[in-house]
């Protein structure tokens, strides 16, 4: 599929509503998925969290494909960065292919809500923790979970459900500390 949108996008720009408009089932997954790839480069992975909550909200609330603000979804982004992506991409998603099937079939309403509330919790830490390279393990948790819900492989996503968990319980173990830290410092004063 990544492959395809590679072959047909636009020469010059494309736009994130061109890009939704030929996904329709899969568009959840692909956007989640090329969002997390996305926010894994320090500096834009606040800009792509964003997103990735704006969609997660939708998917927690049961739309059907994600909806995003008039002035994000028409604006013109380069095409040679989404050919880049896609070119890095598709060769290793080839690879995972072989091992990333449908299995373990779930409920697709209940697996997109829980998928929703997930990458939301994970897109959070995406944007509000401020230590550097701290995106780049949410984010391929959150490619990992999108990849598992694309392919509807119900043991891959339990997996990556598995990692979002301690990803947030090592998160929220970091702030506990760090406010305990800033109490004991403020004591010093």
């Amino acid at each position: 599929m990544l492959q395809q949108l590679h072959d047909e996008v636009p020469a010059d720009h494309f736009t994130l509503a061109w890009l939704l408009a030929g996904l329709h089932k899969y568009s959840f997954g692909i956007i989640m998925f090329l969002l997390a790839l996305v926010a894994t480069a320090p500096g834009i992975s606040i800009g792509a969290g964003v997103l990735l909550m704006i969609a997660a909200l939708q998917m927690i609330a049961g739309r059907t494909e994600p909806v995003f603000p008039r002035r994000i979804a028409e604006r013109p982004l380069p095409t040679q960065y989404l050919a880049a992506l896609v070119q890095r991409a598709v060769p290793a998603l080839r690879n995972l292919e072989r091992l990333v099937h449908p299995r373990w079939p779930t409920p697709h309403e209940a697996t997109k809500r829980l998928v929703g509330i997930v990458v939301f919790t994970l897109s959070v830490a995406l944007v509000f923790i401020p230590i550097p390279l701290s995106n780049v393990i949410p984010a391929l948790v959150i490619a990992l979970i999108s990849l598992a819900y694309l392919e509807e492989d119900g043991l891959l996503l339990a997996i990556a459900m598995l990692a979002a968990v301690t990803v947030l319980t090592v998160v929220l173990a970091a702030i506990w500390e760090m406010a305990v830290g800033a109490k004991w410092f403020i004591g010093l004063w």
